[in-house]
């Protein structure tokens, strides 16, 4: 059952000695779901609470070792299932008849530029995320510092004039918030310089912050290919642990012959064989739930599959389920995205020490055409919230035309957020990690 914190009682402002009365705090108004499951519903603070209870931990040291090549996802998906992704070398076919469209020497001005392909890994726990800001240690920093001995002299003299430090400007597929990781971004840089070569730019990255940062690839491509623009799809892989320290074995809370959370789609009591509890007989009775508010924890993770799949082959407005966007993109097109696949699955994550045992978790797969802010990690914490409260499989399809965003859950922490890799060829179903 969800744990509520004890009251905490309010001291006098150490600035205020006379104890004049505080602000007042603002009203939270949570929303008013009118379905089946509102008393079962985890509210914000119920999911948050759940969520930051996870053992992050072991995901982080497990990422962390990927980045350093020391693991990889065919240790967790099997090698049969990622073996087309393996490879160091990743080179699309689009970028190839690009390459061979191309004629350097023949070309002046801003054709005769050269194009750098830079597929690299890092680890989200060791920085403030992608994007270079004033003052936070972000990937783009290290990333356009390492190349600036690569820039051209024209270029650097104007650096120079104005000032600035000497570094090279890099261009991503998709920037990544402060926690998450990435296994292959894509990223490219361009020089007028010629006498770059690809072994040049690896060594100058895998340089500038060893075991955080490592280079997959390099490669030149045409001056017309662009990592994000050029993109047709991105995958995304979320590892939610089911372990939970603390209170030792945790996985029973999420899978077990009878499941204690109100599975509000029967809507009367009575015993049944639910398709979601693998064949288990289930117990039927929500009417205690529904009178007490009484909020399980426990989910069965073929229910957040199932909850996921409605999303496979459909062009939705997200924008329920995107957070901190420009008030331009909050409607229409810009909300749109086409999910090709959407999957969860229960996977026991390799321990990085010898001696240490397994981690059972909840492994979830989603790869779209483009992904909204934070849209990965709030879908990830409705589809369990949705799952806990025995939501019926259409539960996130409805959830798109709520009229709030406080209907959908917050964040998932970033700790389990990978970006997996980069299409720029069509969706090929067949490399999906979780059939």
């Amino acid at each position: 059952m969800i744990k509520y914190p004890s009251n905490r009682m309010v001291g006098l402002n150490p600035s205020n000695p006379m104890g004049s009365p505080a602000l007042k705090k603002k009203d939270y108004n949570p929303y008013n779901h009118t379905d089946a499951c509102r008393h079962t519903r985890w509210t914000a603070k119920e999911c948050y609470q759940f969520m930051s209870a996870r053992p992050w931990q072991k995901v982080n040291d497990f990422y962390s070792y990927m980045v350093k090549g020391c693991i990889s996802l065919s240790e967790l998906f099997g090698k049969e299932t990622y073996a087309i992704h393996d490879g160091t070398e990743i080179i699309e076919d689009c970028d190839k008849s690009q390459l061979a469209s191309v004629t350097v020497g023949d070309r002046t001005g801003r054709w005769a530029r050269v194009t750098f392909k830079i597929v690299l890994s890092y680890h989200g726990g060791s920085f403030d995320g992608w994007q270079k800001q004033p003052g936070l240690n972000t990937v783009q920093a290290w990333i356009e510092k390492s190349l600036g001995k690569f820039v051209d002299e024209k270029k650097a003299q104007l650096l120079k004039e104005k000032n600035l430090p000497i570094e090279g400007c890099v261009v991503v597929a998709g920037r990544t918030d402060k926690g998450v990781s990435a296994l292959k971004q894509v990223c490219s840089f361009f020089t007028w310089r010629k006498d770059i070569k690809d072994q040049d730019v690896e060594e100058s990255i895998n340089g500038a912050a060893p075991g955080k940062i490592r280079v997959v690839s390099v490669s030149k491509v045409s001056r017309e290919f662009h990592p994000n623009f050029s993109a047709k799809w991105r995958r995304y892989l979320y590892i939610l642990p089911l372990n939970n320290e603390t209170e030792g074995d945790h996985t029973s809370l999420y899978e077990k012959d009878i499941v204690d959370s109100a599975v509000c789609r029967h809507g009367r009591g009575d015993q049944s064989i639910d398709e979601a509890s693998n064949g288990y007989a289930v117990d039927v009775d929500n009417k205690d739930d529904e009178e007490t508010g009484n909020k399980s924890s426990r989910f069965l993770v073929s229910s957040v599959n199932h909850l996921l799949h409605q999303l496979e082959g459909k062009l939705l407005s997200y924008r329920m389920f995107a957070r901190d966007t420009k008030a331009s993109r909050n409607i229409g097109p810009p909300t749109e995205c086409f999910v090709f696949h959407a999957r969860a699955a229960e996977v026991l994550l390799p321990c990085a020490e010898k001696e240490g045992s397994p981690t059972k978790t909840m492994c979830i797969e989603l790869v779209a055409n483009r992904f909204l802010r934070r849209m990965v990690r709030v879908l990830v914490a409705t589809a369990v919230r949705e799952a806990a409260a025995g939501a019926e499989e259409d539960a996130l399809l409805k959830l798109m035309d709520a009229t709030c965003r406080r209907a959908t859950a917050p964040p998932a922490p970033p700790d389990g957020l990978c970006l997996v890799d980069v299409g720029y060829s069509e969706f090929d179903k067949t490399t999906c990690l979780i059939p």
